[in-house]
């Protein structure tokens, strides 16, 4: 999601990955929403249901730009798509996972799946994001530069 600052810049929503492996990262370690394609569903749609689904928004009837696909650097193949939008803030609404913590303990725990939501000027949001995701922002900033 995105929209445009106080000042007309650019600004998008990113994540902060919840659980204890990401608790003390920061930099590199946000991500656009995302998540993994059901068998037989469109990328497309998936897209829409992971966004719901880790931040309460919903973004169904908003028109989508289609941003193409990265490669991570495990090989994880990321196809995204923008809209814009609002967001005041708060707490997101994510769903939650399960592991075993601390390690080896026998306790399970649930963490969310996105812990923190915020609002970054571009130029913030590329040493936030994992590295092979800027590429998603350049591609955005081009898009809409083209559109005026």
């Amino acid at each position: 999601m995105y929209r445009r600052g106080a000042d007309s810049s650019l600004e998008v929503l990113i994540a902060h990955p919840g659980g204890p492996f990401f608790a003390r990262k920061d930099a590199g370690a946000w991500s656009i929403p995302k998540g993994e394609v059901e068998p037989d569903e469109d990328a497309r749609a998936c897209a829409l249901r992971e966004f719901q689904e880790e931040t309460g928004i919903c973004a169904d009837d908003r028109p989508l730009l289609a941003l193409g696909e990265v490669r991570q650097s495990g090989g994880k193949r990321v196809e995204a798509w923008a809209f814009a939008g609002e967001w005041a803030g708060g707490r997101p609404n994510s769903n939650t996972f399960e592991i075993e913590w601390p390690p080896r303990s026998g306790r399970m725990q649930r963490f969310p799946e996105i812990d923190r939501l915020e609002w970054f000027p571009l130029h913030e949001a590329r040493s936030k994001l994992n590295p092979a995701q800027t590429e998603l922002l350049d591609r955005l900033a081009a898009i809409l530069s083209e559109n005026g």
